[in-house]
């Protein structure tokens, strides 16, 4: 990431003659936030004086409470690519402080911040790498979204079956112009389904960018008469959405999970981290897969892992070992979905990685056969669990978790249960068309 001042911003905009900038923030459900202000504005709000009514912002503060300020990460401006040349429009991420200038324990970055500084002051630094999925589909004639798609490609597939590659390779672009590193992009498994993947960086800018990345895919395929949706489960039938986390600990410029002398060339912190995420895996499932819909991709038959292991050899799974050793060793969780708060899951996630660490677990044996094969009884004979079924049982899961708790804090884990709570008792009272159509004429 590009290190700026306050001043290098100023002087940037004025260069570049920008005319009005986006201050965003990302509330606890992960849904991106902002507010525009003028060039004029500009100074004001680089001195931390920009406020908002934070009771309009769903789960941060009573209307009482409403007074909230935006304090801008000089290191997050960059000027959105496809702004008109004549009125360039700029942004800045913002971190949320209270009224009396302390910050807001709502803040979903600021509860990622809270876990990596719990992780340096171990010695430690997290670098993470997502891979997120997602659709593009046609939009009707009034402009809405739709679940058709011309597109009948599968994984790996290329023009003129895949109709997706022009739209795709336009957001490569216009990522690479607001400075993300593409290693990869390509057609997934489903019909109109893609992947495009970006070179790993710290939690917090990782986090960062994964906001970053959903905006520009949804605005680049809009410019192409075409709606991107990371909905984990949008059409019956296919794969759905996944956004796999790869996670590393790293100290002074060495790879913790590396040891060259050991078996799997794991070394014994890489093992105490991966116990630590199967431990609190059920604990930390309602903030990685945070939807009704997230449920619908953790089935079998569709590569999304449902059940609590790990492995170096398939990916069946919840976490996997990709075969790169030395810098690159690295872990791969497989559950969490492109719904997901990046911020709350990398802070719940390697918190659950850093207390395997501090009471060094040890993982059990690896499953390196395919998991979905087992029956019951070799499931048991195993030792695997499954992840919860539902958003209610991962809610429920949650509370229970004193270490996913901690990471989070009581207002969001609070407000964030509660909000869940009440979308799963929505969808439970739903009568949907699959109920319709199978009973009503036999009952």
């Amino acid at each position: 990431m590009t290190r700026y001042t306050p001043e290098d911003v100023i002087k940037l905009c004025r260069q570049e003659d920008v005319k009005f900038i986006r201050l965003q923030f990302t509330d606890i459900f992960g849904i991106m936030k902002n507010v525009a202000i003028t060039i004029d504005q500009l100074e004001k709000a680089l001195n931390n004086e920009m406020m908002f009514d934070g009771s309009s912002i769903n789960g941060f503060v009573r209307i009482e409470e409403s007074d909230m300020i935006l304090y801008p990460d000089p290191n997050s401006f960059v000027i959105f690519p496809w702004s008109e040349p004549d009125c360039k429009v700029a942004r800045l991420i913002c971190d949320v402080y209270s009224a009396d200038r302390t910050p807001f324990l709502g803040d979903p970055r600021y509860a990622l911040k809270r876990a990596i500084q719990r992780m340096n002051k171990m010695g430690y630094e997290l670098f993470a790498g997502p891979e997120l999925e997602f659709f593009l589909f046609q939009m009707d004639e009034s402009g809405a979204p739709t679940t058709r798609t011309h597109d009948d490609a599968s994984y790996f597939d290329l023009a003129p079956v895949d109709r997706g590659e022009i739209a795709r390779q336009d957001m490569c672009l216009m990522l690479e112009k607001m400075g993300f590193h593409i290693e990869a992009s390509h057609h997934e498994c489903a019909p109109a389904q893609h992947e495009i993947d970006f070179k790993y960086d710290d939690a917090l800018t990782t986090a960062d960018n994964v906001m970053t990345f959903k905006l520009v895919v949804r605005t680049v395929a809009q410019r192409h008469n075409l709606h991107a949706t990371f909905l984990p489960k949008p059409v019956y039938g296919v794969a759905g959405n996944g956004m796999h986390i790869n996670q590393s600990l790293f100290q002074n410029g060495r790879n913790m999970f590396f040891d060259p002398d050991s078996e799997d060339g794991l070394s014994e912190i890489a093992h105490q981290y991966v116990a630590g995420l199967l431990t609190h895996a059920p604990g930390f499932t309602a903030l990685t897969n945070p939807l009704v819909n997230s449920y619908k991709r953790l089935v079998p038959g569709y590569e999304a892992p449902l059940y609590i292991a790990w492995s170096a050899q398939n990916r069946s799974p919840l976490i996997r070992i990709p075969a790169s050793r030395g810098t690159g060793t690295r872990v791969e969780l497989r559950s969490p979905d492109p719904s997901a708060n990046p911020y709350l899951a990398l802070a719940a996630t390697l918190m659950a990685g850093l207390d395997g660490i501090e009471k060094k677990m040890t993982p059990p044996e690896p499953i390196n056969c395919n998991i979905y094969k087992m029956d019951d009884a070799e499931l048991e004979k195993h030792g695997v669990s499954c992840l919860p079924l539902n958003i209610r049982e991962a809610t429920r899961a949650m509370l229970q978790d004193e270490v996913i708790v901690a990471a989070l804090g009581e207002h969001i884990i609070k407000n964030y249960a509660e909000a869940k709570f009440i979308e799963h008792e929505e969808y439970r009272v739903q009568v949907t068309p699959w109920e319709v159509n199978n009973y009503l004429k036999r009952y």
